[in-house]
């Protein structure tokens, strides 16, 4: 399907602040992208780069007073992401290097803490994909999501205790479960169309069948485009930006996505 993704922030400042920004996704497995918008306003000068998890991150000095960033992009995107009940377990010695980052506890998914918890989740059931589905499942049942009520970012001990968290927290607690059953597992932000209520969204990818694949705890299924923008560890790792310095205030944060009847052009 063809979507159009926009996301628009706008900031009031007292003195020039340093910001790292994470809103440019790119073309990949599921997604191609056909056309992209990145407005800054007032405009200053952008030095992007791409961090060790292959995200597109640009840094900025914003001036003092009203700044805002708009960004659209026109992308074909998979209709539902993609499932494969059965795929297995790939052991440790023969994972690629790039997934084994993503084995380690980190700061809000200390998987180190889940290893008797995350392996009576999982009994019975086939080493890999499978495991991963159980694990969601338990998420579903025993935390409420509560969109909108996430200020605060908490990891995935704290939410297990809690009993409700947002779609961030929600991804925390799957993906320690999966790292304590040495299943490679990664946050994802970005779009998802349809989302009630809309907003910047996350879930989070586990490796097995030699392959990453979409989980998520707040969908009862896994239908509806995705637009990834960015991956990491945690919540730590893909902040759509991150400000230094003195406290800025967030004036508005504006998320649309609509489906487009076709190719844009």
């Amino acid at each position: 399907m063809w979507l159009n993704a926009s996301c628009f922030l706008e900031f009031q400042m007292s003195v020039p602040t340093p910001f790292l920004l994470m809103l440019r996704p790119r073309s990949g497995w599921q997604q191609w992208i056909a056309r992209e918008e990145y407005v800054l306003s007032p405009s200053v000068p952008v030095v992007e780069f791409t961090d060790s998890f292959g995200n597109l991150c640009q840094r900025i000095v914003a001036p003092a007073g009203h700044f805002s960033v708009r960004t659209s992009v026109d992308i074909e995107t998979a209709e539902a992401s993609d499932t494969a009940p059965g795929a297995p377990f790939v052991e440790v010695q023969h994972l690629p290097n790039e997934a084994l980052p993503f084995l380690y506890p980190s700061r809000y998914c200390e998987s180190d803490r889940f290893t008797n918890m995350a392996a009576s989740l999982v009994t019975g059931r086939i080493s890999g994909y499978d495991q991963c589905s159980a694990i969601v499942d338990y998420i579903r049942d025993a935390i409420r999501y509560t969109p909108g009520d996430g200020q605060q970012i908490i990891s995935a001990s704290e939410l297990n205790q809690l009993g409700h968290g947002v779609c961030r927290d929600m991804a925390h607690l799957g993906i320690a479960c999966c790292r304590a059953l040495s299943i490679p597992a990664r946050m994802v932000v970005g779009y998802l169309e349809a989302l009630e209520p809309m907003d910047l969204h996350a879930w989070f990818e586990a490796y097995v069948g030699n392959r990453w694949y979409t989980f998520d705890p707040t969908q009862t299924d896994l239908k509806g485009g995705r637009v990834a923008i960015a991956f990491g560890r945690d919540a730590a790792d893909v902040a759509i930006y991150t400000q230094f310095g003195d406290p800025v205030e967030l004036l508005n944060m504006d998320v649309r996505v609509q489906q487009m009847s076709g190719p844009p052009y």
